[in-house]
């Protein structure tokens, strides 16, 4: 019988919880978030698109006021959790990815995940007497060793942790299309990548005698799910859209409300600019997405690489600003495949303890 949860260790990083929070943009995971569930013993990430208000002088100069922001956020959660774990969500897609690590680095992050693309480039930008852990975020094995290979050649270096997500997650979806999506058609559940990426893990750990945590994502909703991966041999989980619905999540209350309302056949995928498919909940702004309607743009920076502001049907970053300020009709809203399972809104340490609570009680079950 196990009375408490084996930590997470990262290197010189020891989480008493082995959960971390999901990075989610736009203004979801902020420092208010981060600093709650690193005082709670777990990994709070602040996500870092999209931070600054949407203001004339911000938008004149876009990737100043992303260093700034994010920098506020960063010595916020800090100063929130002084003795906390504290990373950064980078996505890979972003025009200012560069800039984004470096300021990560320099303020003194424990940790950058990134995702939204394989991170090939991510050592390069992190200082060598940095002791920042990397930790890419990838939906396959395959990913995995691409990653392996291309950092052991360029930067003899392996990530510090990995992240697998599987397609029950919210937001962009990646190892997808969206037709399988949409069909349900050649869906590779996170337990069937999970099992190829951990024994994958496993080769490059006796290879190289050295230790890679693992953490499960996509879908994770309660300590059932938590024991599961555990048991399969992972380190820990990342979780995100159950953070949406607590009291230390800074996006507004109609946001809130519209995860607790709901039902299972409320999520769907659609196109995103940034090139995957994402779930995301129906609003009327995603009805008319949906219809084709084209939503007029008005961009004077490209801040995804992979967005073409002549092609796009409409404006994500602008449509998740909308979401995290309230209006939701004009929002698009992301959430995972089990939103509708979320009844309530509970602290941040409500939230962790019963997670916890629920794994143990898991882990001592026997099963049969």
């Amino acid at each position: 019988m196990i009375s408490e949860l084996t930590p997470l260790v990262i290197g010189d990083l020891k989480l008493k919880v082995p959960i971390i929070q999901g990075g989610m943009g736009v203004r979801v995971s902020t420092s208010s978030l981060a600093a709650a569930v690193a005082n709670c013993g777990g990994g709070g990430t602040i996500a870092s698109v999209g931070l600054p208000p949407d203001t004339p002088e911000n938008r004149s100069d876009v990737p100043a006021s992303s260093k700034k922001y994010l920098r506020i956020e960063i010595k916020r959660a800090r100063e929130l959790s002084p003795k906390g774990v504290i990373g950064v969500n980078i996505m890979v897609a972003l025009s200012n990815y560069e800039d984004m690590v470096r300021t990560s680095v320099e303020e003194g992050a424990d940790y950058i995940i990134s995702g939204a693309g394989l991170p090939m480039s991510l050592p390069e930008y992190v200082d060598k007497g940095s002791n920042i852990k990397l930790i890419p975020l990838i939906s396959s094995a395959r990913g995995a060793a691409v990653i392996f290979k291309t950092w052991k050649k360029r930067y003899n270096r392996f990530p510090d942790a990995m992240v697998i997500e599987g397609p029950l997650s919210g937001g962009h979806i990646a190892g997808h299309t969206i037709e399988q999506l949409r069909d349900n058609r050649d869906i590779r559940l996170l337990e069937d990548s999970f099992r190829e990426f951990i024994a994958y893990i496993r080769e490059i750990e006796t290879e190289y005698k050295i230790k890679i945590p693992v953490l499960a994502a996509g879908g994770i909703f309660d300590g059932k799910d938590i024991a599961k991966f555990l048991r399969m041999g992972a380190n820990g989980v990342q979780m995100g859209s159950r953070f949406v619905a607590t009291c230390e999540c800074s996006v507004s209350e109609n946001y809130k409300q519209l995860y607790l309302r709901a039902g299972a056949n409320d999520t769907v995928y659609i196109k995103s600019p940034v090139g995957m498919p994402a779930r995301v909940i129906k609003t009327k702004f995603v009805e008319a997405v949906l219809r084709g309607e084209k939503k007029p743009i008005s961009c004077n920076y490209r801040c995804l690489r992979t967005c073409d502001p002549a092609a796009s049907h409409f404006c994500i970053a602008k449509a998740l600003i909308d979401a995290a300020e309230g209006d939701i009709d004009n929002a698009v809203v992301f959430a995972g495949a089990n939103v509708s399972r979320i009844t309530e809104i509970v602290t941040v340490k409500e939230l962790i303890d019963g997670l916890v609570k629920e794994t143990v009680g898991e882990l001592n079950r026997i099963p049969g």
